[in-house]
């Protein structure tokens, strides 16, 4: 994952891959207040670069694999 801590996040939002870079930000170091959602996750599930650990867990929380 590229870093986008510093970012214009409308600009991010404009583009498939600045939402799958915000999205993966999200899951990875939380979104503050904001929840996020599931069907996105879902959907992007093979796209997201998450940690083997992170990942393993999400797919319990998210599948009960």
């Amino acid at each position: 994952m590229s870093l986008v801590w510093d970012y214009d996040k409308k600009k991010l939002q404009k583009s498939k891959i600045g939402k799958l870079l915000l999205l993966e930000r999200d899951v990875n170091y939380g979104s503050g207040r904001k929840k996020i959602k599931l069907s996105e996750v879902k959907k992007n599930w093979e796209k997201l670069n998450l940690s083997p650990r992170r990942k393993r867990l999400f797919e319990v929380l998210i599948w009960g694999k």
